[in-house]
């Protein structure tokens, strides 16, 4: 299979020592398997996230997913632009979608942009994509599944979507109610998947667990809940917030609700590089707070 190559946002929680930096070398390790060259966009910044939402006004938070799209553009041009955090996924591909929509708001970005040299090409669009879109629609669940190595025989893996990957935009073909490509994904790679897992889409929070952590850890409760009366080993996601949220909590949710919950929480990423082969180091499982005991054992046979 030929190389596939991508202009890469990586965004600002993958960095290492970050919260999610694990996923960023889980996704290393997948795209070495898969013969995926992601380039990265230099000197990108953040996306502002859901803090961008806040007092900071319209204009800057799209000038910020504007700087690194006219970066990407400019140093990786032809390429489409993939990021693997949703927030930042979201934030960036809402920002090219409104500018595209709106030559005043494109104006006055180009105004701003124009300060550091940049500008924003309205004619020439980049693609902005999640990395789970480009492993469905440019591989297909098929391709994916010949490189598996280790099927994850025994492991029975709850399917957790959240927001950001869901709504607005969501998936290609997927229902915003119930989208399955994390059920397919598992499938694939030879886990037993919960096609009733009820909680997949709900929200664990986001931000929240920092303003109002009672009622953010209360959501949490339930996604950890309807996975463990599934019977589920673990949960697998796609966005980096989901992750941190559903699992680092699970101690002060036990304190509070004399729950029990001592349930692993990772990436498609980590699923796939185990999967594909590679050492539990290589997935980032050593960066697990609650350990993925199943998958290390995959990893080491």
């Amino acid at each position: 299979m030929a190389k596939k190559e991508y202009s890469f946002y990586p965004g600002c929680s993958s960095q290492k020592g970050a919260s999610a930096s694990n996923l960023q070398t889980s996704v290393d390790a997948m795209c070495d398997a898969l013969d995926i060259q992601l380039n990265e966009i230099p000197d990108w910044n953040c996306c502002s996230a859901s803090i961008g939402y806040g007092e900071g006004g319209e204009l800057p938070r799209i000038a910020l997913s504007a700087r690194n799209l006219a970066l990407s553009e400019q140093h990786n041009p032809g390429q489409d632009l993939v990021a693997t955090c949703a927030a930042c996924w979201l934030a960036t591909r809402e920002a090219s979608e409104r500018l595209r929509g709106s030559d005043q708001l494109m104006a006055e970005t180009n105004q701003a942009l124009a300060a550091a040299g940049l500008n924003l090409e309205p004619a020439k669009p980049q693609r902005v994509r999640h990395m789970v879109e480009v492993l469905i629609e440019d591989f297909g669940f098929e391709a994916l599944g010949e490189k598996v190595q280790k099927p994850l025989e025994g492991i029975k893996i709850a399917s957790y979507i959240g927001c950001q990957t869901n709504r607005p935009f969501g998936i290609d073909g997927e229902s915003f109610e119930n989208p399955v490509y994390l059920d397919k994904l598992v499938d694939t790679l030879g886990g037993d998947t919960i096609p009733d897992y009820e909680t997949k889409v709900q929200c664990c929070g986001g931000a929240l667990m920092f303003s109002e952590p009672e009622k953010s850890q209360e959501l949490v409760k339930g996604i950890l809940e309807a996975a463990h009366d599934n019977g589920a080993d673990m949960i697998v996601t796609p966005c980096p917030l989901c992750q941190m949220n559903t699992e680092v909590y699970q101690d002060q949710i036990n304190a509070k609700h004399g729950t029990s919950f001592n349930m692993p929480v990772v990436y498609y990423s980590q699923l796939m590089s185990v999967a594909y082969g590679k050492s539990a180091g290589e997935a980032g499982l050593d960066g697990q707070i609650i350990k993925a005991r199943k998958l290390e054992n995959i990893a080491g046979k």
